[in-house]
């Protein structure tokens, strides 16, 4: 939209009176003598235009929305000024742009109240950010865009009738924390709302008691998650949500507890459509289209006839017109050589110096000499004429530049000024630097103090500025240069057509291009501008801008040698110290003629209160160089309206358009006729957003007000044309992109010439397609119209232009709205960024501003919110992002304007560091796909003949078959593994069964098989003598990983007890890891607790009983104490069906699941594990892995007793002292196959990343290994072990031999690489697919891919099956189903404390509901799908591999889709070098992301827009909070997994202190 909203309001209390926005309500195009086209515009003074006229239409305007109280008419009063004032066309359209805002604001506010929660922030990062030395920012905006004075008046409170109390309403502050805890800055407690939420969940879900126990249920006695112990990560400190209140998650849903206030509050909020609803559900395909913003039927289009092309009156040749600019320097140079070219002023407002004609013409010569002779030797010289050579000079210095610049005309050499390189890292300064190398510049010209003031390295030489070519500085000064010789002189031809000088131009990312200008071009563009401003001989012109580039080089220092004028000069560093500066030396020198910005006249308004005696009666024309700028109207208007009765007329402002490519476009004339008022256009902002010209008709609110630009220049001729595609004329009522054709234009772009044929070939066509010139126009930049009378409008520029969702907004236009929004004392005015950025095919509106340190949290919060509201409610376009900076930190330009490339650079790296962020994808991305609707089931007969009939075989495999496999393994003929025990006790008794390591690496104890029996016969006496313990008793064995563990099954076994392993409490964290060992206890029902005299005392101490009951423990055994004797007699079980063991483990969403284990299945799973990985007692395996549960508790402990082989065993906490313990161990007994968990392989890969060089030295060599197994019950984590693989690749280990294994609680362990077979293979999955439940396979590297390893061959007598987890049908080859397994070692069942069998059926013998109904099934709860590969494994079959995709429980189902937590985590991670680890969890259909930081407080909030916009790129879905934490604060458990339930309540429980919360609208 070009919408904009003139800028900002000013309080001048001199009149009292609000400058605001232009607002008309119907184009009053107000030039007394001009007829309207009347397709455009109504009558040319709509209306009465009095004051009385103003006041009804105001009134009709907002009537709506101001408070009345019945029957109360609002009388309005004139005030004074007013009536003593001619202005009355003028004035009558003052504060409307604000009441505008307001209005909009009102209208919110009517909605409804939306509670926005506001973020929470740590304390420390409050105070860090308000406390920090500010240095109050030079809030001057430079080039760019308004700026504003420290003195600046502020707004007066009428703005302030918006009573914000109301709109929002905020969390209740009732939580106490302790000190140590300072989760947010504002304590949010429970609202009712979220009480009442969570009493209704409470009633919902309590009946399901089925369900196994849930760790992250806090029960009386506060029993708390697993924990890892001696954690794998040696910063993560331990979660600091120890005891939260009581807390049940029945279904996913947080029961009873304390829900954050502020969730609720934006869950509520979200809940009210703010946005018209998504078209309904899609048949699903495979492809997720995103949504296509189809066209508005009813969105305006363009009516009017063609334009035609406008010709600016004809160029006067004048006969003393010099023929060359340096003809002109000459002859002024030697005819009036006293007469003033330029006077120079120092920071106090005096005159510093004066150069005179004669001056600069001599100066001139001598640099001319000097570069050309001097230079070099005399046979290669440095420069020869048309070489480029920079320009480097201060604001502060222009006569110094001017000299230069026309020594480097008469030497015939190409000048490129540039700005001064402050530091090596200026914003901008290495694009610079790219110019400057494409332009071949090896010399840079300086002034001996710039020279003196850049960065020097310590010898004195001045370093090479980043990006740019390597330098000769050559100082200007006269006494650094030769004397010419008497018989130089320089050759002074006519204007020609090769290059004079190039201009740079910043693009919209950050690119900078030299636009050439030729000698013609430059000569005919300063007689246009002589002729259209009348400039005659020796006149006065005050200039405040920039004298290197545009308006200020073209005036300032080329049109006034052409006509012998004097330039009083005026430093950017004065306007800082006095803005008054400008008014006052054009009062002394009776200036003619002044070039300012809209800027300037506003801090002239700002400042001129203290001054008596200003008169501006000798101004004849006063230049607005960024005229054509929207907001630039209320200055001019402003300014006006205070210094008429200081003798400025009315007729002298004259805005003008321009642009580096065109140079100036279009210049109002100064006129002497008083009576002819500016033409006005007051635009509609929907109009114009779908780029045509409507009159306001409807006297809506959002309205654009412009004022034109005057006329065509002479010689010139222009047209508009369509801004994309090719260039074809616009209509008179459309807006199109401004081209001119004349001599006085840039040329090209420097060395690019294909950007240059775009730019300055354009050849204009009407709709038949016929051309209008024949000679090429240039492109401007510029968006506008060209109104009545051949008056130009710029509505905009090409590079402020953002296209969302099909609609045109103009970063300009938002500015002005955010800065029309009261109070403006949180921000500084001039310095807002307003860009875009591409997220999910669209673009989104960035606005970024600089915050007053004095602000509180709060202030800035509320205004933020109410410039969401403004934007929106006036441009009809939601704000993707807004954040509030430090002031002083954005990136400036060198004339202190915000550097907006620089600034979104900055903002997309994560670099910006704002110290509030508010971002809204709720209300802005309305693009996403359609959320997917499930289909009507089609049975599983049909999918079964539907697979048959499209070639497809049931997804089923197996792995070899235990019967028909001929061995001589011995313990077969055993049904118990006691039994195996004592027959290795008898025949080999002093084989080695077991050997632990401690941290050095040398052997802690060992254990040979009648060691381990004999201790075994002794425990099972201790138990049976002092526990008293029955057949079948349970024991709890809580021991460290090590050799008295496996002892006690054994004696456990031996005394015919159940054993069940438990975790020991962490000593450093009693109170979080003791819960959990209690639970177990409790659930396992134990009616005893074996462990060592540590521990014992560990169990008793004050520690113990501040965290739980410890009188309710079973009685407690110690095993350093064994009875001397042995039992009499060794049990012997009767039935191999009967309990062997229970294996208690905490899975990832947070349930404590106990699985029966038989003793049919032990021993099944030992022999299939002995198969697969070939172990005979000549075998040593290395074993890394806590020995807890699973896969790595049978290692640790059944293996070795049922194959013979010797088990070197290295407690996974060893690492944590010494990373390198478990690889030496494994090098060093020349192990063949090894095992470890995730955790431990993380440990390796960051401890040991640079260390592999003084491994290698120490001897490490892991070339012997055949097999390296990741024990887990998750997808394949294949960046970890492909990063492990390469990293120890040097050290001999060979890549095929990292593989995963996959188990689960009915089966725990499905698959395992082993020894024989194919290498594990890889594919790649569409994760679009996925989501929809199927799988599509795709090339490595395409879009959207993500890779799937398959999790180890599957082991002997284990048969799967893929089936629909809904239907129960068999699924297709290549199809994402659950995954079943049958088996003889899968688990018999849940162990319960409710003996509830419902449950325990589902998932332990299940039946397929189609095909073979007969085989009974146990559900693993995990989607993966099995794919028949070219391979052949041993007995030659072809090969099945069989891809985890995730688990179940842990998917998220989302706008009808499944997403699984690790895709989006992955994603998250990638963003940002700080983010170390993420969890996602949904909660009522809001995601949250929790992102723990490794860096400073303060890059805490750049996560936050990085986080969402990847999760909508790559998942399209929108995030509903961002959780930025401190490292360690995602509990992750014994096996590497991250528990995301267990988070998600301390979440909801406000325990996580966390560092900063962002609730995205």
């Amino acid at each position: 939209m070009y919408c904009c909203f003139l800028e900002h309001t000013w309080v001048l209390l001199r009149f009292n009176v609000q400058y605001c926005f232009y607002y008309e309500f119907k184009v009053a195009f107000i030039h007394l003598n001009v007829s309207l086209p009347v397709e455009i515009f109504s009558s040319p003074l709509a209306g009465d235009i009095t004051q009385k006229g103003y006041e009804k239409k105001r009134s009709k305007l907002i009537g709506a929305f101001l408070p009345q109280a019945p029957g109360c008419h609002v009388k309005h009063t004139e005030p004074a000024w007013q009536q003593s004032s001619n202005m009355s066309v003028l004035l009558c359209v003052a504060d409307v742009h604000t009441e505008a805002v307001q209005a909009a604001l009102a209208k919110q506010k009517e909605r409804g109240k939306m509670a926005v929660p506001m973020p929470s922030k740590r304390r420390s990062l409050v105070v860090q950010s308000s406390m920090d030395a500010y240095t109050p920012p030079d809030t001057s905006s430079g080039s760019e865009g308004e700026g504003s004075m420290q003195g600046e008046g502020t707004p007066t409170s009428s703005q302030s009738s918006i009573n914000m109390e109301n709109w929002i309403s905020r969390a209740i502050h009732g939580s106490t924390t302790s000190s140590t805890t300072s989760s947010s800055s504002t304590q949010s407690g429970g609202s009712g709302a979220a009480s009442r939420l969570a009493d209704v969940m409470g009633q919902t879900h309590l009946e399901n008691h089925s369900a196994p126990p849930d760790v992250t249920s806090y029960t009386t006695d506060s029993i708390q998650v697993e924990r890892p112990q001696g954690s794998t990560t040696t910063s993560r400190s331990t979660p600091k949500y120890g005891n939260a209140e009581l807390m049940e998650t029945g279904d996913g849903v947080p029961v009873g507890g304390r829900v954050s206030a502020k969730i609720q509050q934006l869950v509520n909020t979200l809940k009210r459509p703010k946005r018209p609803p998504l078209r309904e559900f899609f048949v699903d395909d495979f492809e997720e289209l995103l949504e296509v913003q189809q066209p508005d039927p009813n969105q305006p289009k363009a009516e009017g006839a063609q334009m035609l092309a406008m010709r600016g009156e004809q160029l006067g040749v004048v006969t003393n017109w010099p023929l060359s600019l340096e003809a002109a320097l000459q002859r002024w140079g030697t005819i009036s050589p006293k007469a003033p070219c330029l006077t120079t002023m120092d920071t106090n407002g005096k005159p510093l110096y004066i150069l005179t004609y004669g001056k600069l013409w001599t100066r001139s010569i001598k640099v001319a000499y000097n570069i050309l002779h001097k230079l070099g030797s005399k046979q290669e010289p440095m420069l020869r004429p048309g070489d480029r050579v920079a320009l480097v000079f201060p604001n502060n210095d222009p006569a110094a530049f001017m000299v230069a610049f026309y020594g480097c005309l008469l030497a015939e050499v190409v000048p490129v000024p540039i700005e001064v390189p402050l530091t090596r890292k200026d914003a901008g300064s290495q694009q610079i630097g790219f110019l400057l190398g494409s332009c071949g510049v090896t010399v840079a010209l300086t002034s001996d103090a710039c020279h003196k003031g850049l960065p020097k390295s310590p010898t004195g030489e001045i370093p090479q500025f980043k990006g740019w070519p390597k330098l000769l500085w050559f100082v200007t000064e006269s006494r650094h240069l030769s004397k010419p010789p008497r018989d130089w002189f320089p050759h002074i031809k006519d204007a020609n057509n090769e290059t004079a000088y190039i201009e740079y131009k910043t693009c919209k990312d950050g690119s900078v291009l030299g636009v050439t200008v030729m000698r013609i071009a430059l000569l005919t563009h300063c007689q246009a501008l002589t002729q259209s401003c009348g400039y005659t001989e020796a006149e006065t012109i005050v200039n405040v801008l920039d004298f290197k580039k545009d308006v200020g080089l073209w005036h300032g220092i080329l049109t006034s040698v052409m006509n012998m004028m004097h330039v009083i000069s005026i430093p950017y560093s004065l306007m800082k110290v006095n803005p008054l500066s400008w008014i006052q030396k054009v009062c002394q020198y009776k200036a003619k003629v002044a070039c300012v910005k809209s800027r300037d006249m506003h801090w002239a308004l700002v400042a001129h209160r203290d001054q008596r005696d200003i008169n501006l009666s000798s101004l004849r024309m006063l230049v607005v160089a960024d005229g054509a700028n929207p907001w630039s109207v209320s200055s001019c208007d402003a300014f006006l309206n205070v210094f008429q009765s200081k003798g400025l007329k009315p007729e002298v402002i004259c805005p003008c358009a321009s642009s580096p490519e065109a140079l100036t476009v279009a210049i109002r004339r100064p006129t002497d006729d008083s009576n002819q008022p500016p033409g006005r256009g007051v635009l509609s902002m929907q109009g114009l957003s779908h780029g045509v010209i409507r009159v306001d008709s409807e006297e809506k609110l959002s309205v654009l007000t412009l004022q034109d630009v005057g006329t065509v220049m002479p010689g010139a001729l222009m047209c508009v044309v369509k801004p994309d595609g090719v260039p074809q004329l616009c209509k008179t009522d459309e807006i199109g992109e401004l081209c001119v054709g004349s001599i006085a234009t840039g040329t090209s772009y420097y060395g690019l010439s294909g950007m240059t044929k775009n730019t300055f070939e354009v050849f204009p066509m009407n709709s038949v397609g016929a051309l209008i010139s024949e000679y090429p126009f240039t492109r401007t930049g510029l968006l506008g119209f060209v109104g009545p009378g051949g008056l130009c409008f710029i509505a905009g520029k090409m590079d402020g232009l953002m296209v969302v969702g099909g609609r045109r907004h103009n970063a300009d236009d938002i500015v002005a709205t955010a800065l029309a929004v009261e109070p403006m004392k949180f921000v500084y005015r001039g310095r807002i960024a307003v860009f875009s950025i591409s997220v999910l095919h669209d673009e989104r509106i960035v606005v970024v501003a600089e915050q007053r340190p004095d602000s509180t949290e709060e202030d800035s919060f509320q205004w933020m919110s109410r410039v969401l509201q403004a934007i929106d409610g006036i441009h009809q376009v939601g704000v993707y992002c807004l954040a509030l900076v430090p002031s002083n930190t954005l990136p400036k330009t060198p004339l202190g304007g915000i550097h907006l490339s620089e600034s979104k650079q900055l903002f997309l790296e994560g670099s910006l560091h704002p110290c509030n962020v508010l971002m809204c994808p709720h209300t802005c991305v309305t693009n996403l796909p359609k959320p997917r609707q499930k289909q009507p089931e089609i049975g599983p007969a049909s999918v079964m003949v539907g697979n048959l009939v499209s070639g497809k075989r049931i997804a089923q495999a197996s792995g070899r078959d235990l019967g028909q496999m001929e061995d001589n393994d011995q313990a077969r003929k055993f049904l118990f593994l006691s039994e195996v025990l004592q027959w290795r006790a008898q025949t080999t008794p002093d084989h080695v069964l077991y050997t632990l390591l401690n941290c050095r690496g040398t052997i802690a104890s060992s254990l040979t098989c009648v060691q381990l029996h004999k201790r075994a016969e002794k425990i099972a006496t201790m138990l049976a003598e002092r526990g008293h313990l029955q057949d079948g008793d349970h024991v709890a064995l809580v021991y460290p990983p090590g050799i008295d563990l496996i002892a006690a099954f054994y004696g456990c076994l031996y005394a015919g007890c159940v054993p069940i392993t438990v975790r020991p409490p962490h000593p450093q964290n009693i109170a979080t890891t003791l819960p959990t060992v209690k639970m177990i206890v409790e659930v396992s029902r134990s009616a005893c607790m074996m462990t060592t005299a540590v521990i014992c005392k560990l169990l008793r101490s004050k520690e113990a009983s501040a965290a739980v009951d410890v009188r309710s423990w079973p009685p407690v055994l110690d095993t350093d104490d064994l009875p001397k004797k042995k039992p009499p007699l060794l049990y012997k079980p009767s039935n191999p069906d009967t309990l062997a063991y229970l294996d208690f483990s905490v899975s990832t969403t947070g349930m404590l699941a106990g699985v029966k284990m038989s003793h049919t299945a032990t021993s099944a799973f030992c022999r299939s594990i002995k198969l697969q990985c070939e172990l005979y007692p000549s075998r040593e395996v290395a074993i890394c892995l806590d020995p807890y549960c699973g896969l790595g508790f049978v290692l640790w402990c059944l293996c070795s007793v049922y194959s013979g082989h010797q088990s070197i065993l290295i407690p996974p906490s060893e690492l944590e002292v010494n990373p390198a313990l478990w690889l030496l161990a494994v090098s060093q007994y020349k192990v063949r196959d090894t095992f470890c968990s995730y955790s431990v392989m993380e440990l390796c890969t960051k401890g040991l990343g640079l260390q592999t060089e003084s491994l290698k030295s120490r001897g490490l060599d892991l070339s012997r290994v055949r097999t390296c197994v990741v024990v887990a019950e998750e997808r394949p984590r294949i960046a970890l072990t492909q990063s492990f693989s390469k990293l120890f690749k040097d050290l001999g280990l060979h890549p095929r031999a990292v593989s995963t294994s996959f188990g689960c609680r009915v089966n725990l362990a499905v698959c395992l690489q082993g020894t024989s077979g194919p290498d594990p293979t890889t594919v790649y999955v569409d994760m679009r697919a996925l989501r929809h439940d199927r799988v599509r396979l795709v090339e490595r590297g395409s879009p959207h891919s993500l890779p799937l390893m398959e999790s180890g061959k599957i082991l002997p007598g284990v048969r799967i099956i893929i089936a629909n987890p809904e239907t129960k049908g068999p699924l297709g080859d290549s199809h994402l189903g659950e995954i079943w397994v049958c088996s003889g070692h899968n688990a018999s069942g849940y162990f319960t404390v409710y003996g509830d069998e419902a449950l325990q059926s589902d998932h332990f013998t299940s039946r397929l509901s189609f095909g073979d109904t007969q085989t009974i099934w146990a559900r693993t709860g995990y989607l993966g799908f099995l794919r028949r590969t070219e391979l052949t494994d041993a007995s030659g079959e072809r090969h099945d591999a069989l891809y985890v995709v995730g688990a179940l429980d842990e998917a998220m189902e989302l706008r009808g889709m499944r997403y699984h937590p690790i895709d989006i985590e992955t994603s998250v991670i990638r963003t940002h070098k700080s983010i170390t680890e993420c969890a996602v969890f949904t909660w009522t259909n809001l995601l949250v992301v929790v992102v723990e930081l490794d860096g400073s407080e303060q890059e805490a909030l750049d996560l936050v827009p990085l986080v969402t916009n990847v999760v909508l790129e790559e998942h399209y879905l929108i995030v509903g909070v961002v959780v930025v934490v401190d490292i360690g604060v995602i509990p992750i458990n014994s096996r590497g997994e991250k528990q995301r339930m267990h988070l998600r309540d301390g979440f909801l429980a406000d325990q996580l202190d966390p560092i900063y919360v962002a609730y995205n609208m």
